[in-house]
């Protein structure tokens, strides 16, 4: 346990700058205002409390989604301090008023946190129509509030009023997401649970409990996870075969301190998570870059010791060595530098310094005395590089002798202008569909791609099969960046050839069916475009109205359709469904699906990328049991076309 430090009071909190802009541009601070940015709300205070633990004084939080749509952090921290600073207001609300203002900046009271430095709090605050703490300290209960960043509780005194007395410590906050300022403000149930659990797996010591009071059947979950990291590895990989038992590697250097726990299971595909400061990393960064390249350096050092690799042998390459591996790389670190205000990426050199040093040691150290696992490693990269060498000539095959022309082959109606950032393409799926889609489009800056039926599934076909089918082969080329697969790299992002890429499919089960096969090949072989946002799903409507009095309109759901019904007399207008886009005729695709001023499209964005991969592979994969149990589980979220 860190070292406490009992001296946390209003002379702790130091201030940077005031609060500016943030509702302005929230995209700053919360990486954006859909669902995913809504969530980030609550990690945000969720992150403050765990830096209490780490501090030595929290051991409980509980997350509670309420049924008024507010959600509500309780911890049982030491409280934040409520004492008068020295800018002349309680501590409490420079924490809740002003950016950069908190306990972060000077180590004297945590050594390392995993909140926004001070920013998490405010920007919080500025971004709920209201925000309400309580707070149980030096034997009292305080109490503020604030409307959308601004205080509305009068102070007694100078100082925040009191509720009563007690005996007990720590932070309570409840806030309602403000709905000017987001599209949505339901929080995701499963994302939230995801992120509370992944943190208990990083905190051994901490217990967290999650409500969710919304609906019908509440939800009472408690994770609290003594195996750490371990117990993570076991989880990710429960749906696997394992090769080995996990493997734990804990160590510190230059003040930071390093852990991580790696298994292999019978799967050829990589699943490395890095952690700073409790915070998932969904780029990466230095604390990874250190892991992979000192993992690779020892394990080829191995096979040349032990005669799995001869002289003349090429090494191993790092993709050769981490297929079938699943880990965990989680850094505590003093000061961390990020890229970007979500901490997508670490970019701490000494990061990749320290990585380096601890598992350089510890690999060395438990391989000695583990030759089993160390040759089930490397008999686990002896077969990927041969599987890799094979499909390498494959993919020179499929992908160099047949360069293809996706103009002269009659599918791809390309745009005029050259400009990416101004072009977007349509994937549309049979011919009817795609000669609309065609003539509906402005050719200047619109593509339209048909596909026929469905592409394969490419979660359960070799890479050979992938590269192999027509339509996969098809959209690689017209995107132009490449792809990605587990024995390299070959996507380029800056090659894309199109801003957006829209899914434009029936709005029925089939065409859902095709969107989810699209959206599987995306986010295996070319994730980049969904991490970067170029990946959009087309909502054409499903309804038109044309009422005897009064202008046509298009209804987009089922319950549009009711809302219109309740609003006009039975008899008093004609119904259109459309089954598919092929119905539609250029105009009417034009006006619904592909006018910017009109359209409606949702943008596909992950953010729980430990979730995403184990939704995909149950939904996606060939094991039944676990897709069936999932099915069982999420059937009262169906939208049924009925």
């Amino acid at each position: 346990m860190p070292r406490k430090n009992d001296s946390y009071d209003a002379a702790s909190i130091s201030v940077l700058e005031g609060l500016t802009a943030v509702r302005k541009r929230p995209g700053m601070y919360i990486g954006s205002t859909s669902r995913k940015g809504l969530n980030h709300l609550i990690y945000e205070i969720v992150d403050n409390a765990v830096d209490e633990h780490l501090a030595g004084y929290c051991s409980r939080i509980k997350v509670t989604l309420n049924s008024d749509g507010t959600c509500t952090v309780e911890d049982d921290g030491r409280g934040i301090p409520v004492d008068m600073h020295e800018k002349g207001v309680p501590a409490e609300r420079l924490v809740f008023t002003t950016l950069h203002a908190g306990g972060k900046f000077d180590n004297t009271v945590y050594k390392t946190s995993g909140g926004l430095h001070g920013v998490g709090s405010s920007v919080v605050n500025a971004l709920s129509e209201y925000l309400d703490v309580q707070i149980r300290r030096d034997g009292y209960i305080y109490h503020d509030r604030y409307e959308r960043g601004e205080p509305s509780l009068e102070l007694v005194d100078g100082l925040l009023p009191r509720l009563g007395r007690t005996k007990e410590t720590g932070t309570t906050i409840c806030f309602l997401p403000d709905g000017e300022i987001f599209e949505k403000t339901r929080f995701s149930s499963a994302e939230v649970k995801s992120r509370l659990h992944e943190t208990a797996y990083l905190n051994p010591a901490l217990t967290i409990i999650f409500e969710d009071l919304r609906g019908e059947e509440k939800v009472h979950e408690e994770y609290s996870e003594p195996d750490g990291i371990v117990g993570y590895i076991r989880d990710m990989n429960q749906n696997t075969q394992p090769l080995c038992d996990p493997v734990y590697l804990k160590g510190e250097s230059e003040g930071i301190q390093v852990e991580a726990a790696f298994q292999y299971v019978n799967e050829f595909r990589e699943n490395v998570l890095g952690f700073c400061n409790n915070i998932y990393n969904a780029e990466g960064g230095t604390h990874l870059t250190g892991f992979k390249q000192t993992f690779t350096a020892v394990m080829n050092t191995y096979a040349r010791e032990i005669g799995v690799l001869k002289d003349k042998d090429a090494n191993f390459t790092g993709a050769d060595i981490r297929n079938g591996m699943t880990a965990v790389v989680s850094i505590k670190h003093p000061a961390p530098r990020f890229e970007g205000q979500t901490k997508t990426k670490l970019d701490n050199p000494d990061a990749s310094r320290a990585c380096s040093k601890v598992i350089g040691e510890q690999l060395v150290l438990y391989f000695d005395r583990n030759l089993e696992t160390l040759k089930t490693v490397l008999s686990s990269a002896e077969k990927a590089a041969k599987i890799r060498k094979t499909e390498e000539k494959a993919k020179t095959n499929l992908l160099t002798k047949q360069k293809y022309s996706f103009d002269s082959n009659g599918k791809l109606a390309n745009c005029e202008k050259k400009d990416p950032s101004l072009c977007e393409i349509f994937i549309v799926e049979g011919d009817s569909a795609g000669g609309s889609a065609k003539t509906a489009r402005d050719r200047s800056y619109q593509a339209i791609l048909p596909i026929r039926g469905k592409i394969l599934n490419v979660e359960k076909a070799t890479i050979d099969k992938v590269l192999a089918n027509a339509e996969i082969k098809t959209m690689i080329n017209a995107f132009g960046c490449g792809f990605s697969e587990g024995y390299g790299n070959d996507f380029d992002i800056s090659k894309l050839k199109y801003d957006k890429i829209v899914i434009m499919a029936d709005a029925d089960v089939d065409g859902a069916h095709i969107s989810t096969l699209l959206l599987t090949l995306f986010y295996r072989f070319m994730p980049e475009l969904i991490y970067e946002g170029h990946v959009y799903i087309a909502m054409p409507p499903l309804y038109k109205v044309m009422p005897k009095k009064g202008p046509e309109e298009y209804l987009y759901d089922d319950k549009a359709l009711e809302r219109y019904r309740k609003g006009h007399k039975s008899g008093s207008f004609t119904l259109q469904r459309y089954k598919g886009l092929g119905e539609m005729d250029a105009d009417q695709l034009w006006e619904t699906t592909l006018n910017p001023e009109t359209r409606r499209m949702k943008r596909v964005e992950i953010e729980d990328a430990r979730l995403a991969s184990s939704v995909t592979e149950v939904l996606m994969g060939s094991e039944v049991p676990p897709r069936k149990a999932f099915i069982y589980e999420h059937a009262r979220d169906a939208q049924l076309d009925i």
